[in-house]
């Protein structure tokens, strides 16, 4: 079995990927939830940062160093960097502060100055916010981004015919990588009887909104 299909059986497991019937920030009824700070003890976080630097190291991304936009991106930036580095590639990182300290240090970067080409982590893009955010910091410090490694791209049409995920890609001119994705995800339950009563409805879903990767 390949990374991203452990990944979904054991967000399955961690009951971070629910099946059910959803309202979204769109005020779509999806059938499928996914929420990473469920991911909240150090084994699953551990897990979590594993596979992360897996699909990292399966892209054919370049970059230097690592930045996590607050607050989901602080303990996500941290864990993947240690995972990375347990897999050989010690990366440098950094994070912001959502308000800028005006002693000490100051400033609203934390760790690493921000150089070279910069890969950006977070948990999902839904609005593409952050990710906007990140790179605004990143550009103004001097830096390149380089992309941004995500767990899970839903596939699906934003305010358009492109998803989130395809907004971010034209509008910075980066890539974008996910350990799994919602072809991932009807993989998983194609093989899993025990869960065919949700297959029809995400299948339904990805039908009325979803895009190719």
């Amino acid at each position: 079995m390949d990374f991203r299909q452990d990944f979904i059986e054991f967000a399955v497991d961690r009951q971070v990927l629910r099946f059910g019937e959803f309202k979204t920030k769109a005020g779509r009824l999806s059938p499928y939830f996914f929420n990473a700070g469920l991911f909240n003890d150090g084994n699953s976080l551990g897990q979590l940062a594993g596979f992360y630097a897996k699909a990292a190291q399966a892209s054919d991304l370049r970059f230097d160093m690592l930045f996590g936009p607050a607050y989901k991106g602080i303990p996500l930036v941290a864990a993947i960097a240690i995972a990375l580095a347990g897999r050989g590639s010690n990366y440098p990182f950094a994070y912001n502060r959502k308000e800028a300290k005006d002693h000490g240090e100051g400033g609203s970067i934390v760790g690493a100055a921000l150089a070279g080409r910069v890969l950006i982590v977070d948990d999902v893009i839904s609005a593409g916010t952050s990710v906007r955010e990140s790179v605004e910091l990143i550009r103004a410090a001097g830096a390149t981004p380089a992309g941004v490694l995500i767990a899970l791209d839903r596939q699906e049409r934003g305010q358009g015919e492109l998803s989130a995920v395809q907004e971010v890609q034209r509008d910075y001119g980066i890539p974008v990588v996910a350990v799994a994705g919602l072809k991932d995800l009807m993989t998983f339950l194609a093989g899993r009887p025990d869960f065919a009563a949700y297959r029809q409805a995400v299948a339904a879903y990805r039908e009325q909104y979803g895009v190719d990767a």
